[in-house]
């Protein structure tokens, strides 16, 4: 992959720190916008959603901002944008997400960006169980029948609400496509910890989509500056044991 151009954000984050902490500003910059976006081959404009999810799970409102104006610049469109922090709500919680949707709304409104944008909702309250169905049973497989035959009585609308909501209301949008989504749910659970469990389930529904051990490690490497390497070495440990490297 070739060494990334020099965006907004890159800019800001050296003029921030030159005058401050001069070695900081180059060693960090160098890292994080030269030499991790030259690694591997994950495509460039995935990687811009990458960056989002793993910053807003982060919760680090300014960097989001500056990395949205960035990213919209070399083509996210705004329905991507705004997928990726509707898709976040199911994995973060709403408390997390608004604010970073209220920062979206702005620049877009900025930029001359009618609101609201196109509908991306597949989905009516008769067809979200059976489509979100669809798309979970796609991610997970089988299981998902004894999630649902086997959960006790208390947990029962749980297993429902995972359905309809996460997979039915979530995964079924427009916008992103569903092997997209599921590599982003992977980045927002491995940004934001302690999900190890969950992390590990969704290695597995990443590969049985087609994003395999090369797409996670590439994801995860993206990750490193934005994360730090605990995270991305929790995430690494998912990626080995559910999609081991294969012997030479």
């Amino acid at each position: 992959m070739d060494a990334a151009p020099r965006h907004a954000d890159r800019a800001i984050h050296e003029e921030d720190f030159l005058e401050t902490d001069p070695e900081f500003a180059e060693y960090s910059t160098r890292f994080a916008f030269d030499e991790v976006p030259a690694h591997g081959s994950l495509d460039p404009h995935l990687t811009w959603l990458v960056r989002l999810a793993a910053l807003v799970a982060c919760q680090t409102h300014r960097q989001y901002s500056l990395t949205l104006t960035a990213a919209l610049d070399d083509g996210v469109s705004p329905v991507e944008a705004k997928e990726l922090l509707y898709q976040a709500v199911a994995y973060l919680g709403m408390a997390k997400v608004v604010e970073f949707l209220q920062l979206t709304n702005a620049e877009l409104l900025r930029r001359g960006v009618q609101l609201p944008l196109p509908p991306q909702s597949t989905t009516t309250l008769q067809t979200r169980f059976e489509k979100g169905w669809d798309a979970q049973f796609a991610i997970i497989g089988e299981r998902l029948r004894s999630l649902h035959d086997d959960a006790p009585a208390d947990e029962v609308h749980l297993q429902r609400w995972l359905t309809e909501n996460c997979f039915g209301d979530h995964y079924t949008r427009g916008g992103i496509d569903l092997q997209t989504r599921e590599l982003l749910t992977f980045v927002l659970l491995v940004a934001q910890g302690g999900c190890d469990p969950q992390v590990a389930s969704h290695v597995a529904g990443n590969v049985r989509l087609g994003n395999g051990r090369a797409v996670l490690i590439d994801t995860l490497s993206q990750l490193v500056p934005w994360i730090g390497y605990p995270r991305m070495l929790n995430g690494l440990r998912a990626v080995d044991e559910i999609a081991p490297a294969q012997a030479p």
